[in-house]
């Protein structure tokens, strides 16, 4: 009867070779002869190099063995633990808000800290600071990664592309920065061409088209592949604080000293609606995601609206210590949110879409039910000025950056 092998002419033969090496060792003679006439080996190698060639790989298999089966209990032993961990929500879904306290407060920056931003993937945090830096961290562990320097005065925004290859920088220096981060952060690109401090970027959903708003009262254009402006936006009469697009890219929305918010239509590259009530320096805008919509139509008693389309409501905060909500198409004034007791820096839309969150001087992060227009939370955030605000997108993480120059992180439940 024949047998099949997993093993080669030349396995077999050193395979062999290494039995008759053992049975030769041990003085096994009879079997040894045996095997020799059956294997048809005339001799072995002049130094013996099979004596011990059986027990070597004998004991190898042995702790190979032993390894296995500590792995084995070691996986065994983190199914467990996992099982028994509690299941991260969807973030889409999930009804969770920023609760106190901070999981961290990040310390290295050595000025007011501007601006925050999460990657889309990694568990990377950038920071931007007036002390002229970026700061990168891990957002998981808290621990500080590296400084980014290059601009010689103060960093006020900082990003991320949509990929995540590229961290994006502007500065009061008058230029943009663009950081390879899969060159170990290389500034590959610096951007000139406006006149004033620079306060925002955004990038273009779909493109590599860097948005930014000046003190200059211009918005501006860049192609970051080569570093052209290809279009200016002017209309404001005083510094533009932020201009940020829409989902579709079709609308861009920006807001000024002048007290005004307005927004753009740049396939004609002209001012669509102008949003005037505010009193005072229009600190941010935002456009509204399309699951934010039910919520609003519920808040201003609008449900028979059906047609949902991207760039519809505009949200914006201001020095005069109120957030607004308006209709971008037509500049209608839907309702203004009052809790604050200071200027509104920043705003940022819950993952679910239900809530909106603050930003304030008064030192606070407010949490807003975007159906009742009422404020649900309020948290002491920092020891000063709370001056930005990010939602992770991967995590159920918020980060805040403040005046008393310190990143915080804060975990939602």
């Amino acid at each position: 009867m024949t047998t099949t092998t997993l093993l080669s002419e030349r396995q077999k033969d050193e395979l062999h070779k290494a039995i008759l090496g053992y049975l030769d060792s041990c003085g096994f003679t009879q079997a040894f002869m045996a095997l020799k006439t059956e294997s048809q080996i005339q001799e072995l190698d002049g130094n013996n190099k099979y004596a011990n060639l059986l027990e070597k790989k004998w004991t190898s298999v042995i702790r190979l063995q032993k390894k296995i089966l500590e792995l084995e209990a070691k996986t065994s032993q983190m199914q467990e633990e996992l099982s028994m961990a509690p299941s991260r929500k969807n973030l889409g879904e999930a009804d969770w808000i920023p609760r106190a306290p901070a999981k961290f407060s990040l310390m290295a920056h050595r000025s007011p800290v501007t601006r925050v931003a999460f990657h889309p993937v990694y568990q990377i945090l950038a920071s931007a600071s007036e002390d002229a830096t970026i700061k990168v961290w891990d957002y998981e562990s808290g621990e500080y990664e590296r400084t980014l320097k290059g601009h010689t005065k103060a960093v006020q925004d900082v990003i991320f592309d949509t990929k995540g290859n590229h961290l994006i920088s502007c500065s009061a220096d008058l230029t943009i920065k663009v950081w390879d981060i899969n060159n170990d952060y290389n500034c590959t690109r610096t951007l000139y061409g406006h006149d004033h401090s620079i306060s925002s970027i955004a990038v273009l959903p779909g493109s590599d088209i860097i948005v930014s708003a000046s003190r200059d009262k211009t918005i501006k254009f860049w192609e970051m592949s080569s570093g052209y402006c290809i279009k200016t936006l002017a209309g404001h009469l005083d510094w533009v604080r932020s201009a940020l697009p829409s989902e579709d890219a079709k609308y861009l929305v920006s807001c000024s000293n002048d007290q005004t918010a307005r927004v753009w239509d740049l396939a004609k590259g002209d001012t669509r609606t102008e949003l005037r009530d505010h009193e005072h320096v229009v600190e941010c805008a935002i456009f509204l995601p399309l699951n934010t919509y039910g919520y609003v139509a519920e808040l201003i008693g609008d449900t028979n609206r059906k047609e949902q389309v991207p760039a519809q409501y505009v949200a914006t905060g201001s020095r005069d210590k109120t957030i607004k909500l308006w209709d971008a198409f037509t500049g209608q004034l839907l309702r203004t949110l009052v809790g604050h007791d200071n200027w509104v820096r920043q705003l940022a839309v819950h993952p679910n879409g239900k809530y909106l969150v603050s930003a304030s001087d008064d030192k606070s992060m407010k949490i807003w039910d975007l159906r009742s227009g009422r404020c649900v939370k309020s948290i002491e955030a920092h020891d000063h000025f709370v001056t930005c605000i990010s939602y992770c997108p991967t995590l159920p993480l918020v980060a805040t950056g403040s005046v008393d120059q310190t990143v915080r992180i804060w975990q939602c439940r």
